[in-house]
């Protein structure tokens, strides 16, 4: 298991963006399950929506992803401090039921395939045992240059 504490040592991310609170289980190479506890003072739902608020679904695939990236960073064995995953597609994604404060996500990736610093792997959200969300996702790992701004091109 994982705790916040360690989830900042293999992810850059930092509160507001940081959405995994805790790895409950992790098979480097090939799965792995976390959680995020969803309060009614996470700052997107002040505007999201007024009145009736429900958590973006691109904030749970952000989460998902980042649950993701955890067992991506752990099976390739590098450190948030030299190394940064980036996106590189989101397919299937489907929305079944939304997510509001209260709810605790838990995020189940697998690992679908990986070469060199390049992979796909598939989530689900579930809460409750309720399927909320899944999606299959692409990223990469690459070197972490700080002094690049954002139109520098990537080097895998």
């Amino acid at each position: 298991m994982l705790e916040y504490k360690d989830i900042q040592e293999i992810l850059p991310h930092r509160y507001p963006f940081l959405l995994v609170d805790r790895i409950l289980e992790i098979e480097e190479g090939k799965r792995v399950v976390g959680v995020k506890n969803v309060t009614i003072n996470e700052p997107f739902f002040a505007g999201h929506f007024p009145g009736y608020p429900i958590m973006p679904g691109v904030l749970i695939l952000e989460a998902m992803a980042q649950v993701g990236g955890i067992l991506l960073m752990r099976t390739l064995g590098v450190q948030a401090s030299k190394k940064v995953m980036f996106f590189t597609g989101i397919d299937r994604a489907r929305f079944r039921r939304p997510v509001v404060p209260g709810d605790q996500l838990r995020f189940e990736v697998e690992l679908l395939q990986l070469r060199l610093q390049v992979c796909r792997m598939r989530g689900q959200a579930t809460v409750d045992g309720k399927l909320v969300a899944e999606a299959e996702m692409g990223s990469m790992v690459v070197d972490r240059t700080p002094e690049k701004d954002a139109s520098t091109p990537l080097k895998v």
